[in-house]
């Protein structure tokens, strides 16, 4: 676009220049002022093609939308209007100046003072002429005295004396037979010797050495005998003073010039109109060319900026514009730069505290997720903010859909966790306290639960509350076996130590003293002494069991069927019926003590007759189910079931719903699974009965599958 702008610009001052000098000056340019004006035409088309293809390509900009067409086309318009209103002031002054310039070249006045003018130097001319004249016939009157042998000294001091430049004697015939000056004088013509004969002729005309000097011939008849002779003709020869002449050349050449423009006066109005008008309009499309160009030139930095900016926006600072100037663009544009390499500075080094700000904090979710412990984020308006998988472990519930939700608001979207909202609230609410302590036991569906809780507040004005739990009933309920088993060691050891000297001193007595009393008394000792026999014996199955509940591990695990296992126990009980069995048909291997795990299984079976004793329809259903980990044994009955409020402690000792049960079975039962690293649950069933579930680690060898 720039060369093309300056190739035009070119073009245009050159067809200008010729197009004017053309109308100027005809007598250079008059016969092509056709071709030129031609040529000036196809120039403007050009142009206006140029601008009407720039206009073109503006309007597809605009409709695009593209940043800077809007200032161009401002650009455009402000150019153009600079451009059109003093270019259409001075065509119309211009064209107004140049019509009543050309009316008032042809004013009468003019016309007349010309031909005046002319006549004036025709009447100078004329006097010349006859002063001439006069000379001439003064010399002939002279020679007409003289002789014939005179002749030539007579023509050269007559010629000194007059100052004349040539002087000529010719016959009637013209032949020259004298003459008197630097170079012989020309022949006259027939016309004008005959012309002499009458009377002196004389004439103004142009030297024929120089045609632009002018010279007077003046031929005179000499008189008939003496050096005149018979029809002899003299001939003066004299220029005319040059300025003379000079001022009649020039004034008979304006004179003819001013008539040529005369005949010509309306095309010289059109051709005069059509050169300024060519003229203005190549110039006005030459102006909007530029005013394009300029345009474009002072928006593209600035699209350049706009993209740059987009870009950056876009969150691309890698941006570096070239600094093409050094005005305000180039500031600009150097400031831009500064800017992008400033922010993508700032970028990076965010990006490297977010890096580590995210490492911090995946590994303070990793340590968070791998905690047993539960932990709870509170902003200050007690709203939840975070939980990890630990509290959603112990409480029971999905922590995430109560994100946002504040403690007040938690029991009526959860009622289990309103007890433990409402401590969390009482525990933040302490006057005076940064951090508190307490210990909450929860019951619900999952059975009797002892929370530890602690909390505090963050430090910072208005970050919030943290609280961390755990679930201590594993420990409370270990404590409470250890205290158990210490007390039923000493009981067992006080006990045991009185009871067969007792029961020896009562049989003793009986036999001793049953023949010496009356049958009456005699039978009163025996029965005394069976009673204190039998208690005797009560009292040594107590601490037999106070034994086997205190005494230390001494299982020996080895791999064994758990599926035969459990057959072999339930022949037992197959003689009442009430036994109905759901058993693997393939083997369920697992790492176990026989003896240990028969005792379970008895201690079970035994509970659930004891429990379906006084059912109308007595049921006991024993199901084992293997997995790919895990085996599990599920014994159910249709009995009475426990109390809601015995199922959290019914793996305690002395915790028993039997008149005459001690309350260590099902303790018994719990401390074997654990031996087995298993577990053991109990729930009610609906609409009664209970259901005991065994969950042991499974043995899986390739050849067996599963189960």
């Amino acid at each position: 676009m720039k060369r093309l702008v300056i190739l035009a610009a070119l073009v245009t001052g050159i067809m200008l220049y010729l197009l004017a000098s053309a109308a100027a000056n005809g007598s250079r340019l008059s016969n092509h002022y056709n071709l030129l004006l031609l040529l000036n035409g196809v120039v403007a088309v050009g142009l206006l093609a140029l601008v009407g293809w720039q206009l073109w390509d503006l309007r597809k900009k605009l409709k695009a939308g593209v940043f800077g067409s809007k200032l161009t086309l401002r650009l455009v318009l402000m150019f153009g209007l600079v451009a059109v209103l003093p270019g259409a002031l001075v065509y119309t002054v211009s064209f107004q100046f140049l019509t009543r310039s050309i009316e008032t070249w042809f004013d009468v006045r003019v016309d007349t003072a010309l031909d005046r003018g002319l006549n004036l130097g025709q009447v100078a001319l004329d006097h010349v002429r006859q002063e001439q004249e006069r000379v001439a016939l003064s010399i002939a009157r002279q020679l007409n005295e003289a002789k014939d042998a005179d002749l030539l000294s007579l023509l050269g001091r007559l010629r000194e004396q007059q100052d004349i430049a040539q002087l000529g004697i010719f016959t009637s015939r013209g032949s020259l037979l004298a003459y008197a000056g630097s170079e012989s004088p020309a022949q006259p013509a027939q016309n004008e010797l005959l012309q002499a004969r009458s009377g002196p002729w004389s004439v103004v005309e142009n030297a024929a050495e120089n045609e632009h000097e002018l010279k007077v011939r003046v031929l005179v008849a000499l008189k008939p005998g003496g050096l005149g002779g018979d029809g002899r003709m003299l001939l003066l020869q004299q220029p005319v003073s040059r300025q003379l002449a000079d001022d009649a050349e020039v004034l008979e050449n304006i004179r003819r010039d001013y008539k040529t423009l005369a005949l010509s006066r309306g095309n010289l109005q059109l051709i005069y109109s059509v050169t300024l008008t060519l003229s203005l309009l190549l110039i006005l499309l030459l102006v909007m060319a530029l005013a394009f160009y300029l345009s474009s030139r002072l928006s593209a930095p600035l699209s350049v900026l706009a993209a740059g900016t987009r870009a950056v926006a876009q969150g691309d600072f890698s941006q570096r514009q070239t600094v093409l100037s050094k005005d305000e663009l180039g500031v600009l544009t150097l400031q831009f730069n500064r800017m992008t390499r400033q922010l993508a500075e700032a970028r990076d080094s965010v990006e490297q505290q977010q890096q580590a700000l995210a490492a911090a904090n995946e590994y303070l979710a990793s340590l968070l997720a791998n905690l047993t412990a539960g932990v709870l984020a509170f902003d200050a308006g007690f709203g939840l903010r975070s939980s990890n998988a630990g509290a959603d472990a112990i409480l029971g519930v999905p922590m995430h859909e109560l994100q946002g939700t504040a403690l007040a608001a938690w029991g009526r979207r959860m009622p289990q966790l309103a007890e433990f909202a409402q401590r969390v609230v009482e525990g933040f609410n302490g006057v005076g306290q940064d951090s508190w302590h307490a210990q909450l036991e929860l019951v619900g569906p999952r059975g009797s639960q002892v929370l530890l809780l602690r909390g505090s507040r963050m430090p910072g004005a208005g970050h919030g509350f943290v609280l961390v739990f755990d679930d201590i009933t594993d420990l409370m309920q270990a404590q409470r076996q250890a205290a158990w088993g210490e007390v039923a060691r000493r009981l067992a050891h006080e006990i045991k130590n009185p009871l067969t000297p007792i029961q020896l001193s009562a049989e003793r007595l009986q036999h001793k003293l049953s023949d010496k009393l009356a049958q009456p008394d005699a039978d009163m000792l025996a029965r005394s002494t069976q009673t204190i026999v039998n208690q005797v014996a009560a009292l040594k199955n107590m601490v037999e069991d106070f034994k086997e509940y205190a005494r230390a591990p001494k299982t020996v695990l080895q791999m064994l069927d758990l599926n035969a296992l459990v057959r072999e126990v339930l022949t037992l009980y197959e003689s009442s019926g009430w036994v109905q069995a759901r058993l693997c048909d393939r083997a369920v291997l697992v790492m176990g003590d026989a003896t240990r795990l028969r005792q379970v299984l008895h201690n079970l079976l035994q509970n659930a007759q004891d429990a379906v004793s006084g059912a109308e329809a007595p049921c006991i259903e024993v199901r084992l189910q293997g997995a790919e980990t895990s085996a599990t044994l599920v014994v159910q009955d249709n009995g009475a079931g426990f109390p809601p409020d015995m199922l959290a402690r019914v793996f305690e000792p002395y915790v028993t719903t039997k008149a005459k049960g001690t309350g260590l079975g099902l303790a018994i039962v719990k401390k074997i699974c654990e031996e087995h690293h298993g577990s053991v649950s109990i729930q009610n069933r609906e609409p009664q009965g209970a259901s005991v579930t065994l969950v042991l680690p499974r043995v899986t060898t390739p050849p067996e599958g599963d189960v």
